[in-house]
């Protein structure tokens, strides 16, 4: 069983590897969990014994077939809780993350399999991020960033990559939520800022939102 920290960090490599198939950085690590690079070091030596992780000095870490199941059983757990407290508990998509991540540390594989029975067997969390089912597997889905959809392109959101609460109050503010149908109707040649049409109403957003907002074709 795993400590509260080493779980966390755990989850942070399981990410990082998410979008860097290649060995995670320690620095990068060390951003993520706001700490310092030595911390970093010290905590992957602990992984390390217990054959959680491969640590290569000045390559980067990877996890190992235990530390990955170990790791997407805390992602599952996480988004599990966090469908419960929208869905059942009605708090907002950007009020749950922070909740979450305090529940997801409760180790009670019986707990797991009843909410998940409980809630229906959700495919996905708030956010639109897929959740393992109790084998650790995760249904395929299709899905880009909005800034890859051309222009006249229509798609539907089904996910963001940027879960903090003032983004995603952004998006609901801008009517950018989980199910929207949206059209691109321009997208600017100097900063790649998008204008979408949304409802029959024109909205304008950066790059950088775009970047981070999922959408299926």
């Amino acid at each position: 069983m795993q400590s509260f920290t080493e779980e966390n960090y755990l989850k942070v490599i399981y990410h990082l590897s998410q979008i860097n198939p290649n060995a995670v950085q320690t620095n990068a690590i060390a951003e993520k969990m706001a700490t310092r690079a030595a911390s970093v070091t010290d905590m992957i030596k602990k992984l390390a014994e217990k054959k959680l992780v491969d640590y290569i000095k000045y390559q980067g870490v990877t996890l190992t077939p235990a530390g990955e199941t170990a790791a997407i059983r805390i992602v599952r757990k996480h988004r599990l809780w966090e469908v419960f407290l929208v869905e059942k508990l009605k708090f907002k998509w950007d009020e749950v993350h922070d909740i979450a991540e305090e529940l997801e540390h409760i180790n009670s594989f019986a707990l797991i399999e009843r909410l998940d029975d409980f809630l229906g067997f959700p495919k996905r969390d708030p956010h639109g991020d897929p959740i393992p089912n109790k084998e650790g597997i995760f249904e395929p889905s299709e899905n880009m960033h909005l800034h890859q959809l051309g222009k006249g392109y229509t798609g539907i959101i089904i996910g963001v990559t940027e879960h903090s609460s003032p983004f995603l109050k952004h998006l609901e503010k801008l009517g950018l939520t989980i199910g929207v149908t949206l059209t691109v109707q321009e997208i600017t040649d100097f900063d790649g800022s998008v204008e979408l049409l949304v409802n029959s109403k024109t909205v304008n957003i950066s790059k950088e939102v775009a970047q981070h907002i999922l959408v299926k074709k």
